[in-house]
């Protein structure tokens, strides 16, 4: 399938060159002009796709040798909703982390729009045996910054997303929910990780 076939196909869930561009400008860049790789996904995999509320986005990894990573999009977009928003959460566990500066591939990524009604409140562990695939954290957030600069609308706002990352101890990252429905946290992209049980965690006793 080509480009506009895609984009008639996906509609509003379509992230190409053009909707991109308000993006890039609030990353400070002028209009860039992308150079799209073939869109790997068949036919089949498309229409499927579409009528199941995935996003069609095309992944830039970098603009102008400056490579579109996590640690990136903090530095620009900032941690303090009273300054600017959208924003990331304020918090920084994960400066020394690695996947905080992996920038994307170049092609066409297929992201679903909200999470499975089924996936919710099931470990990562038993939805991976489902078949289900765990995007990159950096494709979470660059779809979630693009689509809002392109569509004014928020992705996963009360909902966390897994991700395939791990920190340095094997924990899994997971990101999104950009509100707190109870009010308590401000407004932010969230980046946290998923504690595993390790020897270390014990308990004393208490009278």
């Amino acid at each position: 399938m080509d480009i506009e076939g895609a984009k008639s196909l996906f509609k509003e869930n379509f992230i190409g060159e053009a909707e991109l561009q308000p993006f890039f400008k609030a990353m400070g860049f002028e209009r860039i002009s992308v150079e799209y790789m073939p869109i790997q996904f068949n036919d089949a995999v498309l229409q499927e796709a579409a009528n199941n509320d995935y996003i069609l986005i095309y992944g830039v990894g970098s603009i102008n040798d400056q490579n579109i990573t996590l640690r990136y999009l903090r530095n620009i977009f900032g941690v303090n909703p009273d300054v600017s928003e959208p924003c990331l959460y304020n918090q920084d566990w994960y400066l020394k982390e690695g996947f905080m500066d992996l920038p994307l591939e170049a092609k066409w990524y297929l992201i679903k729009k909200e999470v499975y009604e089924d996936s919710r409140a099931v470990m990562p562990c038993d939805l991976t045996q489902r078949g289900l695939n765990f995007p990159p954290a950096i494709l979470c957030g660059y779809t979630f910054f693009a689509y809002y600069f392109a569509r004014n609308e928020y992705l996963w706002w009360h909902d966390f997303v897994w991700c395939c990352d791990t920190d340095h101890n094997g924990d899994r990252i997971y990101v999104g929910k950009y509100h707190d429905i109870d009010g308590v946290n401000k407004n932010g992209f969230s980046i946290h990780r998923h504690l595993a049980l390790r020897p270390c965690y014990g308990s004393v006793n208490y009278l």
